[in-house]
């Protein structure tokens, strides 16, 4: 798939396309120990600003619809956190998996408890995924909650699954089911 995401209005925020403008936001936003601290070391910290160039040329490349920025909403437009899926492929491919980052000046708002929904609807009503699946570390439970607020359940803990600034952790998986197959394995 190529082609950029359309934007997406959530109560105090825009879901929309990265920007080349984005990077002096995304790089400020991104460089923090915290914000990194519960992501895959494809998220590096320090976060630079070649790092954010290097981001975003590569979406320039590959095209930006399955990442998009998550925008304050204001008149100033700025980059505050991301949200992206990738997709499975093979056997997999009817598979997304999920990640997003926010800001710490964001956190505790709300935010992406809102944006994680319409992200989710958006990728069901546009492309054929039966399943969207992200991974929380153990001590994270924050993002744990997120994804239960917006209809993922919890499949399973996949013991000392991942390293991350020397420590073994523990990987919840959740995941959610296109709506009209939420609940069809109840059924069996």
């Amino acid at each position: 798939m190529s082609g950029a995401a359309e934007a997406i209005a959530g109560p105090g925020f825009v879901l929309r396309p990265w920007r080349r403008e984005d990077a002096r936001s995304l790089q400020r936003h991104a460089d923090d120990a915290e914000v990194s601290r519960f992501l895959s070391d494809r998220f590096p910290y320090p976060y630079t600003a070649a790092d954010a160039e290097a981001f975003l040329d590569g979406l320039a490349q590959t095209g930006t619809a399955w990442a998009i920025a998550i925008d304050e909403g204001t008149a100033a437009g700025e980059a505050i956190g991301g949200i992206g899926v990738e997709p499975g492929r093979d056997v997999h491919r009817l598979t997304g998996q999920i990640g997003y980052w926010l800001g710490r000046a964001y956190w505790g708002r709300g935010l992406m408890s809102a944006a994680l929904p319409l992200w989710c609807a958006y990728l069901f009503a546009r492309y054929p995924f039966e399943r969207l699946q992200a991974i929380v570390y153990a001590g994270h439970p924050a993002s744990a909650k997120v994804l239960e607020r917006s209809g993922f359940v919890l499949e399973g803990i996949q013991r000392r699954a991942a390293i991350k600034r020397g420590e073994i952790l523990d990987v919840l998986l959740y995941a959610r089911l296109r709506p009209a197959h939420e609940g069809a394995a109840d059924r069996r």
